[in-house]
């Protein structure tokens, strides 16, 4: 196993066991994260962001595999997340496929790939099945998630 591997398998079994200390870790001190509910993060707001999700967790299981490096620095993982969305109690699977940029053993880039109306479906229920095709609603989905990052990072 590569270095870049190895990286990548200590973050994914971290997210298993919803370490977040260990998935930050992975991370670069200049690193940056994006995905289609929180967008482009930076480090502070990505570190955050694992420990939030990780702390309010509930009913989650993780399963990853297929970790493919492009070359030397860039390689991908699929994941696929269960768990219980928190603001409606709906039950999500999120299939994902995650892109990375790595040096010296750490992510420096980190964009996270996933079927948004999907995703708005499960977690909202007939409000997603119905708006969440609309740039609308993603921007509001998006809006959502970072107001309560922010609120996280403050307490």
């Amino acid at each position: 196993m590569t270095t870049n591997e190895k990286t990548i398998h200590t973050f994914y079994t971290a997210f298993q066991q919803l370490d977040y200390t260990t998935m930050q870790s992975c991370y670069s001190d200049d690193a940056v994260f994006s995905d289609p509910v929180f967008g482009l993060l930076d480090i502070q707001e990505t570190r955050a962001m694992w420990e939030m999700l990780c702390k309010n967790a509930k009913d989650f299981s993780l399963v990853f595999g297929n970790i493919r490096e492009l070359d030397e620095e860039y390689a991908t993982c699929e994941w696929t997340a269960v768990y219980t969305f928190s603001q409606t109690g709906r039950k999500v699977v999120n299939k994902v496929k995650a892109h990375m940029k790595l040096a010296n053993g750490l992510i420096v880039e980190h964009s996270d790939a996933f079927a948004v109306y999907r995703w708005t479906r499960q977690a909202l229920g007939i409000p997603g099945l119905v708006l969440g095709w609309s740039a609308w609603m993603n921007k509001k989905i998006q809006k959502r998630a970072r107001k309560s990052l922010e609120k996280f990072m403050q307490s």
